[in-house]
């Protein structure tokens, strides 16, 4: 590590304590970076690193609200804006009894460089509650909503901050947040996105991260003259990602054989077929079902509180949350035949397990590039919302691919760049980097 780095990761440490996540994802993007500061020491002269750290401005709230048994709960919302330099605050609520502000700031300094990635004008921003909406009625939910938008409604708005969905926020989250802003500011604007398209919604949103992540997996194998048709493939979660990861594999000849969730999972050895996935958006979306009634429905194995990644596979789409893959489970992939990675969640693999891909020269998508696909549809939204348009599918999921196709080339040409061809780590932080470096400085001491 670098004298520069080390200093600033050592004081992001003693400034953040307690916040692991955080830490976590500083270091990946700051150990990928010290070629550039070599090659470059302007941007040490400029102090970015110091800057690019530390937030732009962190809001922490409380939600009170009333259940339906008429008790008053109070929750804690907040909202991390991290960096503006190339364009509004953007990035996803998530309401979670595990949102801290560790993670709040983890997620939103990965977004600042998947956001660059897209090639769109966004900042990053991450923001959400320990609230939980599971178990809670559409009345104590919406009360919850109305409740945050009361206080957060202050620093967002179409060109300020724009926030979206993530774990535990839907199309029914962001109808009640965006119904509350717009009657509190008397403004219709594109202040959210993922809403329904009855008043702003974009066609392919809610499958976009699922089939940027399949896209991008797609580009890489293609450097090794690879194709996804016929491949075996390992999906983790049963959520949205997960579930619209599964539909484009299926759409492009290749066999999904797990699924899972928080309780279990389920190995399908014949493949979730389009009818079998059918069940699974209607098990999650509307009954908020369970995994394991898909292997009592269709007659598979069931495993109480597993991971895919024991499952003999060539593909893998982590499509559940954070650190699900583990140093451990990375090697056993990797015996079992695993040639490509593609991170549909946030930060799923540890450091240590994104070592043990790219020393086996596992094709490794990080979640910045590869999921980069839910923001880039967020920001073509946010375009159709000003434009006062409305998109056809063919036109967002034409779209949504060409930067798939893009992100996929600025992180290859990068690490081509810095002396490590297909290392997208490198790549895909590098290429990030260096434009929201290049904007800070030409902006000022700011």
């Amino acid at each position: 590590m670098s004298k520069y780095v080390e200093r600033v990761y050592n004081h992001v440490i003693e400034k953040n304590p307690a916040q692991p996540d955080f830490h976590q994802a500083v270091k990946e993007v700051l150990d990928s970076l010290m070629p550039v500061f070599e090659k470059e020491p302007r941007f040490e002269k400029y102090k970015i690193l110091e800057r690019i750290t530390e937030p732009e401005r962190i809001v922490i709230f409380r939600v009170p609200w009333v259940d339906d048994n008429g008790e008053i709960q109070v929750n804690r919302g907040m909202r991390v804006q991290f960096n503006s330099a190339i364009g509004p605050y953007k990035g996803g609520l998530r309401f979670h009894p595990s949102v801290n502000l560790g993670i709040i700031k983890f997620l939103g300094f990965e977004q600042i460089f998947k956001n660059s990635l897209t090639g769109l004008s966004m900042g990053g921003a991450k923001g959400g509650s320990d609230f939980d909406p599971k178990g809670k009625s559409d009345n104590e939910v919406m009360r919850f909503c109305q409740s945050l938008m009361t206080e957060l409604f202050k620093y967002v708005g179409g060109r300020v901050d724009v926030p979206a969905g993530d774990i535990g926020v839907g199309a029914r989250e962001i109808g009640y947040l965006f119904g509350t802003w717009k009657k509190i500011t008397q403004r219709f604007e594109p202040v959210l996105t993922g809403k329904s398209l009855e008043y702003g919604g974009s066609l392919i949103r809610p499958e976009a991260t699922g089939y940027g992540s399949v896209y991008f997996a797609q580009e890489m194998l293609k450097t090794r003259n690879e194709d996804l048709k016929g491949k075996v493939c390992l999906v983790s979660g049963s959520g949205n990602v997960a579930q619209y990861t599964t539909e484009k594999c299926i759409d492009l000849g290749a066999k999904v054989v797990t699924l899972s969730d928080s309780s279990g999972m389920v190995h399908d050895p014949d493949g979730v077929t389009k009818e079998k996935l059918e069940f699974v958006f209607e098990l999650k979306n509307v009954k908020r079902g369970r995994i394991k009634e898909y292997a009592e429905k269709f007659g598979v194995e069931y495993y109480p509180d597993g991971q895919p990644w024991t499952i003999p596979g060539e593909i893998a789409f982590p499509s559940a949350t954070q650190n699900e893959i583990n140093n451990d489970e990375a090697k056993v992939l990797v015996d079992n035949g695993v040639i490509a990675v593609s991170e549909g969640a946030n930060m799923p693999s540890t450091i240590e397990a994104i070592d043990v891909f790219l020393e086996n020269k596992v094709l490794f998508g990080p979640g910045k590039a590869a999921n980069a696909g839910g923001v880039s549809t967020s920001g073509l939204e946010m375009a159709q919302n000003f434009g006062f348009e409305s998109w056809n599918r063919e036109t967002v999921d034409d779209r949504l691919h060409k930067i798939m196709i893009n992100i996929h080339k600025m992180a290859y040409d990068a690490s081509k760049d810095y002396d490590d061809p297909g290392n997208y780590v490198l790549g895909a932080n590098i290429a990030g980097f260096k434009k929201v470096a290049n904007a800070m400085i030409l902006q000022g001491h700011w």
